[in-house]
């Protein structure tokens, strides 16, 4: 039992350690935009995917923004991917088709299996050019959005780039304020300084872009996940291609609202991407396109679902070697503390990266609210727990994992 204690509070202080390196790189090392003064240029033919399955509270405004763009009209097209869609969704896009023809090209998808890689999968074969540009139905794209995360692509080896997302809905309750916290210390800190140390970037399915003949070249998507995203990103890097992000393409999304509603979008993140850790784990530790800091990088990004139901399992340890190894009482306590220290100290470092991304976006003002992140902590830490589990058992039981779609807030535009 020591030993498996040792051994967790090892892997422990490894994810501690990169937080803190992340954080410390964000603050003081050199930043790279290396695509950024990409302004004038000669565009190339795009294609714009709105990902919409029952989208009717919010499809407009996606569709608005992406209309007003500056990107050349000429090479753009935008198509709505109406996926199984019960409710309003579909008239809505058909009365924006009608209001602007030739400029919004539909796709309605009436049958089919059900979630956003095989809606993905299904609708590449409608797309026109070699890229193409995502976004949820409940993103708004600022007008110059597309050409920033069009320019990565000039670049023959990049295979995705990812920008940055913003939620528009920070002041509704306490929950949504931490979630903005999260994300920037997520997308401000973490990205940015994997991007800087030219570590594992993550392509995050929205807000983001991919070349059309490198996802065919490495199987085009697979309809069997429930992280389409991480999924096209280790296959992207397994055959030799970059992902980019780009810090200053901010994108404005919907977070959860309600405690159940970010319980069910985290347990099905961590069931998609602990998918992607069996599948390609062995395959990306020994990956001859990639230096082994980006393999180190990529596999703790792999294993961070993981981390959870361990942190439960050492504290677990920690108590059974306190209470119940009389015999060495001293182990058990010097574990215990081990442990504790950890969760008092070195759990912070995530944390940090939070306080580093706040004075970064110069909103000091939200560090009040740092101490009350732990809350959302220890509720991903069981939610997170909970999901390893349950896909455990799915896997005994030969249950299929089941897609949940996340519930949108924002009331219907007026223009639709």
């Amino acid at each position: 039992m020591a030993a498996l204690l040792a051994m967790i509070i090892l892997v422990m202080m490894v994810y501690a350690a990169r937080h803190g390196v992340l954080t410390l790189n964000r603050l003081l090392g050199h930043q790279r935009h290396p695509y950024l003064d990409i302004d004038q240029a000669d565009w190339p033919l795009i294609t714009v995917f709105i990902a919409a399955h029952n989208e009717e509270q919010v499809i407009a405004g996606c569709l608005h923004a992406l209309l007003d763009t500056n990107y050349p009209l000429d090479r753009l097209k935008v198509v709505p991917v109406n996926d199984r869609s019960t409710d309003g969704t579909r008239a809505i896009i058909d009365d924006w088709v009608g209001r602007y023809p030739g400029r919004i090209v539909p796709f309605h998808r009436t049958k089919g299996k059900p979630g956003k890689a095989a809606a993905l999968k299904d609708a590449l074969q409608h797309a026109q050019g070699d890229i193409v540009i995502i976004f949820d139905a409940d993103y708004v794209p600022g007008r110059g959005l597309l050409k920033q995360l069009v320019a990565p692509f000039f670049d023959p080896e990049v295979g995705a780039v990812m920008g940055r997302v913003v939620p528009v809905n920070t002041g509704v309750n306490l929950l949504t304020r931490m979630l903005d916290l999260e994300r920037s210390g997520g997308y401000q800190v973490d990205q940015q300084a994997r991007m800087n140390l030219r570590l594992v970037p993550q392509y995050g399915g929205t807000v983001g872009g991919v070349r059309c003949s490198a996802v065919a070249a490495v199987g085009g998507w697979h309809d069997d996940t429930l992280a389409e995203d991480t999924d096209i990103t280790y296959r992207l890097l397994l055959n030799g291609w970059k992902t980019v992000y780009t810090n200053r393409s901010e994108c404005y999304e919907e977070v959860p609202q309600d405690w159940q509603v970010r319980i069910k979008q985290i347990k099905r993140w961590a069931k998609g991407h602990n998918q992607v850790m069996v599948r390609y784990g062995l395959r990306f530790a020994f990956s001859p396109y990639l230096s082994w800091r980006e393999r180190l990088d990529g596999l703790l990004l792999l294993f961070v679902f993981v981390l959870p139901p361990l942190l439960l399992m050492g504290w677990l340890l920690a108590l059974g070697l306190y209470f119940f190894n009389a015999g060495d009482m001293l182990t058990g306590l010097i574990s215990l503390f081990a442990l504790m220290a950890y969760g008092t100290l070195g759990n912070f470092a995530a944390f940090f990266e939070i306080a580093v991304a706040v004075l970064l976006d110069g909103k000091r003002r939200r560090l009040r609210l740092l101490p009350l992140s732990l809350l959302g902590f220890v509720i991903s830490l069981f939610a997170i727990s909970s999901s390893v589990w349950g896909q455990l058992m799915d896997k005994l039981l030969r249950r299929d994992m089941v897609w949940d779609k996340t519930v949108r807030y924002r009331q219907p535009s007026v223009e639709q």
